[in-house]
C-alpha cells in the first residue's frame, strides 16, 4: 500500500500554505488521499483562507481537477477564499481549455499569492 502522499501544511498569521510534495497528482487513491487532507482544513479547521502551491506539481488528471473544485466549492460554502499559485505553463494551460480559469484565482508565485490576502513574509 502506498504512503499517504505528501502535503506540506504552513501558516502565515490566518492563511493557509499547502505545498504539493508529489510531481504528479494522476492516481485516484492518490487524489482521494489529497482531497480527504485538503477537505479537513475547510470542512475540520474551517481555515477560509488557502494558498494551493503547485511548484512541484507536473502532471494533474482530471479527476484531481474535480477534486479542487470540490475543495473550492467547500471552501465557498464557509465564505473562504482559495488563490492557486506556481502553475507550470501546461498546467495553466488545461485550466483555460476546460475553462476552469474563470472558476480560480491564480497567483504567479506564493509572494503574490500571499499578497491577495495582504499577507506579506516581510516582518
Amino acid at each position: 500500500m502506498a504512503a499517504a502522499p505528501q502535503l506540506l501544511v504552513q501558516t502565515i498569521r490566518d492563511v493557509t500554505i499547502v505545498d504539493f510534495r508529489d510531481s504528479s497528482i494522476l492516481d485516484t487513491v492518490q487524489i482521494e488521499q489529497i482531497g480527504q487532507q485538503l477537505f479537513k482544513l475547510v470542512d475540520e479547521q474551517a481555515r477560509k483562507k488557502l494558498v494551493l502551491d503547485f511548484e512541484t506539481v507536473r502532471f494533474l488528471s482530471s479527476s484531481a481537477l474535480g477534486m479542487l473544485i470540490t475543495l473550492r466549492q467547500k471552501s465557498q460554502a464557509i465564505k473562504g477564499t482559495m488563490v492557486l499559485c506556481n502553475l507550470r505553463a501546461n498546467l495553466m494551460e488545461v485550466f483555460q481549455i476546460t475553462n476552469l480559469h474563470k472558476l480560480f484565482t491564480f497567483a504567479t508565485d506564493e509572494k503574490a499569492a500571499l499578497a491577495t490576502f495582504g499577507v506579506t513574509t516581510a516582518g
